[in-house]
């Protein structure tokens, strides 16, 4: 009976909240700031670059307190331009189980959010309140909603691309269109391994081009290659032979050493139509087209354009979420473009 009396209470509470005209605007200008708020934080212990992002709820926030309808109808279609990316993020490829169920419950908090700036715009409106200026909110919200269709963020985990790549490094991807991609540059993949998993390597072959490896160094369409970015120390995953190809038979990777096998001639390996031959930076210590063959043209999803965050963290944390101090943060890798 008594939490029965208890929702009742709430119950009328809400009701009475909706149906007052100045109430609603002032509980919506106030979860504003606390957004901008809980935005400054997550900047100063995570990602810097989403400090400026929390310009737009604190403008909302003064907005609505001055009694600017727009602020907040702008605000709500800032949050529900939002909510619409998650079907596009997730029909990506490479989505996880967890991250699936984050960008899903973040996706609807946008959505409920936008549902409260609606009804405070409504409820400003009634109020005979000034409407202000519509179009500043429809270009953030474009802003905002139109890069997302074509770039994505990633994070990298692993220390196979040092030094052009270091764990914790945070970067933006292009997904959206695809060129194929040329000799020497940066691609996203899917693991031949894992297809919910996506892996950044270097393209060193391309369909067509004739590659071996000699005392470490490759060789392509017989002239040597020059790679600056390369690092050569001892790692653990340094088990491949100097010389590539060979009969040396490397573990787990029987289904890459049969398919590479097929394309051998002369010593050499040609990579055939609609394929890559990939590496990584750190030979030695890369899991990559020497153990499992080629990559296809149909699992290549996208192509790094910049590191827009680098956090210095042991290679086992570098996926866990953020809990990084200020202090650790790579200054010099932040808007390196790739």
């Amino acid at each position: 009976m008594h939490n029965q009396m208890s929702w009742i209470r709430i119950s009328r509470t809400i009701a009475f909240t909706m149906q007052s005209p100045n109430r609603l605007p002032r509980i919506a200008s106030i979860v504003a700031f606390l957004l901008a708020g809980t935005i400054v934080l997550e900047g100063l212990l995570g990602p810097i670059v989403v400090l400026p992002f929390a310009l737009i709820p604190f403008c909302a926030g003064v907005g609505i307190w001055r009694n600017k309808v727009w602020s907040a109808y702008g605000f709500a279609t800032y949050l529900i331009a939002q909510f619409l990316l998650v079907p596009v993020i997730l029909l990506r490829p490479g989505s996880s189980t967890g991250r699936v169920l984050q960008i899903v419950a973040t996706g609807l908090c946008s959505l409920g959010l936008g549902a409260l700036y609606l009804f405070a715009g409504r409820s400003l409106a009634a109020s005979g309140a000034r409407r202000g200026r519509a179009w500043p909110w429809i270009v953030v919200s474009a802003l905002i909603f139109v890069p997302f269709l074509f770039v994505q963020n990633f994070e990298i985990p692993s220390e196979s691309m040092e030094n052009t790549l270091l764990p914790g490094d945070r970067i933006l991807a292009q997904m959206f269109p695809l060129r194929p991609p040329a000799r020497g540059q940066l691609i996203l993949f899917l693991s031949p391994r894992d297809r919910g998993q996506i892996l950044i390597k270097r393209v060193i072959a391309v369909p067509g081009d004739r590659l071996r490896i000699a005392d470490k160094v490759v060789i392509l369409n017989g002239k040597t290659l020059d790679e600056k970015y390369l690092t050569h120390e001892a790692g653990p995953e340094t088990f491949y032979p100097e010389d590539f190809p060979n009969d040396v038979e490397l573990p787990d990777c029987a289904e890459g050493n049969e398919m590479l096998s097929r394309h051998v001639s002369n010593g050499e390996i040609v990579v055939p139509a609609q394929s890559y031959f990939v590496l990584g930076d750190w030979r030695e210590n890369s899991l990559d087209s020497r153990c499992w063959g080629f990559v296809s043209s149909s699992e290549v999803v996208g192509k790094p354009l910049m590191i827009y965050e680098s956090i210095d963290r042991p290679t086992d944390e570098a996926s866990r979420p953020n809990e990084d101090l200020l202090g650790r943060r790579r200054w010099a890798r932040l808007f390196k473009i790739l």
